[in-house]
């Protein structure tokens, strides 16, 4: 249960030398950042999930939830990112408040979201190019687009196998190479990609809203089928644990914190920031795809947006959805890597993993062994196995997370109230417990399969911990 003090990672901010991260990122490319990863292509497929299944033309309440339940956290978020600017996010703010046991438990809890997260996002992007390419004729040998563990029935009638997945393993190492060249041109890359993205959006939500069928919002709050999370009340809070995945991107802000220009002011703004512009986005977007089309339309479908475009003149938009998507998960990779590294960064510094991972590139300034041995395992993982057992991103470990960064500022205020704090969490302790309440009506809203996942994962972590970790911490001397 030992901790760090907050003098302790004070400290670690204020180093200077071939051992520390460069700080090069502003206001706005923390907000590029965030809105790079929160709009991924989970909007333009949970969306029409959480509908059909869920909340019914009320998904827009769904969003709002989600973002309620962000909000509390990210407020607390922010106050931890102004007080104590280091790389590892919930990991470092838990190492503060809760100590080294829970810190680990948070730490491998973001490993498995990232990590899986770009793996799966990865075969994704590999699917959606293979579609964007067919419809140019342009058709790429099909054992190069698959795992070997998979078998495609050609148009003849024939059946390959697959050898890999060679565009998920190029994705994978052409992000790597551009973030291991450094953080800026990491954040300059990430903040085209997303202006493009929303750019698409914007367009969809401009044109789309001149042919909605008010007819299709009744009912909006479509009435519960007796099974809790189908409709009704509880299919709103359930489409929010569904659709928070998409939320999922400001607390990865929080990780680039040590490479931050001017961080007490700057991460506020980046975190909180995202957040806004995104929920205003989600919320448009899901009125105008449940007015075009009938929730009842998107069931089964993973490409629902597509539904919704039928129902317009403009098919055109149909491939440029899927390009948005393309361009979408490009980022989402981007910064799900850097996010992993940085975690992988800190708990390495700590003595919780292995040295190699806090090694820093003497041009570059970033943690290159870091992000190499990250692009080998998740390109390699990604390119040879399926995605049905790669598994789905799910958005429990993050709610996880966000409860005990809320449960964290609780514990900070009480013990050092008088602590330096540029920001400070409004309302406290109401804002915290708000935040841990609404993150655990979403995670009890989750299926049982979900919390199993993440059980397994955590025994698996404490294993290691207790094996590795505990014995080489550096924080493990009594004067520590």
């Amino acid at each position: 249960m030992r901790i760090k003090s907050l003098d302790q990672l004070q400290q670690e901010a204020s180093e200077s030398g071939k051992s520390t991260l460069k700080r090069s990122l502003g206001a706005f490319n923390l907000i590029a950042l965030g809105i790079g990863v929160i709009i991924g292509a989970g909007l333009f497929s949970l969306t029409g999930i959480a509908a059909a299944n869920h909340a019914g033309p009320a998904v827009t309440l769904s969003f709002v939830v989600a973002a309620i339940g962000c909000a509390f956290s990210a407020l607390c978020y922010a106050e931890f990112a102004a007080m104590v600017p280091v790389a590892g996010s919930a990991y470092t703010y838990a190492f503060a408040t809760l100590g080294e046991l829970f810190a680990w438990i948070i730490g491998w809890d973001l490993i498995l979201e990232y990590s899986v997260g770009a793996a799966t996002v990865a075969i994704s992007w590999s699917q959606y190019l293979t579609r964007f390419l067919a419809k140019y004729d342009l058709h790429l040998p099909p054992q190069l687009v698959q795992s070997p563990f998979e078998r495609l029935t050609l148009a003849d009638g024939s059946v390959v196998s697959g050898f890999i997945n060679l565009p998920t393993v190029l994705i994978v190492v052409l992000v790597s190479v551009i973030i291991i060249r450094g953080t800026q041109g990491s954040a300059v890359f990430n903040a085209i990609v997303v202006s493009l993205k929303v750019l698409v959006v914007l367009v969809f939500i401009t044109l789309g809203w001149q042919y909605i069928n008010p007819a299709n919002y009744s009912p909006y709050i479509p009435p519960n089928t007796g099974v809790f999370g189908e409709f009704g009340i509880s299919g709103i809070f359930r489409g929010a644990g569904v659709v928070f995945f998409v939320f999922i991107g400001f607390d990865i802000v929080a990780t680039m914190a040590q490479e931050t220009k001017n961080p007490q002011r700057n991460m506020p703004i980046g975190i909180l920031g995202s957040l806004i512009v995104c929920t205003v986005l989600f919320v448009l977007f899901g009125y105008v795809m449940t007015g075009l089309a009938n929730y009842t339309e998107f069931k089964d479908s993973a490409a629902p947006v597509a539904i919704a475009i039928e129902k317009t003149p403009y098919q055109w938009l149909s491939q440029a959805i899927i390009l948005a998507i393309l361009i979408g998960y490009t980022s989402v990779i981007l910064v799900d890597l850097l996010g992993q590294s940085r975690v992988f960064f800190s708990m390495s510094r700590d003595g919780l993993l292995p040295r190699s991972f806090s090694d820093i590139h003497p041009r570059f300034q970033t943690p290159w062994r870091s992000n190499i041995l990250l692009c080998i395992f998740i390109s390699l993982f990604a390119g040879l196995v399926p995605i049905r057992i790669v598994g789905e991103m799910t958005s429990i470990g993050t709610l996880l997370a966000f409860i005990l960064v809320c449960l964290g500022i609780l514990i900070l205020r009480k013990r050092q109230p008088d602590a330096p704090r540029a920001f400070r969490t409004p309302w406290v302790p109401v804002v915290p417990i708000l935040g841990i309440v609404t993150c655990a009506v979403m995670m009890l809203s989750l299926p049982l399969d979900t919390w199993i996942r993440l059980f397994v994962w955590l025994a698996i972590g404490l294993v290691i911990y207790f094996a590795y970790g505990k014995k080489r911490s550096k924080w493990q001397t009594p004067e520590n």
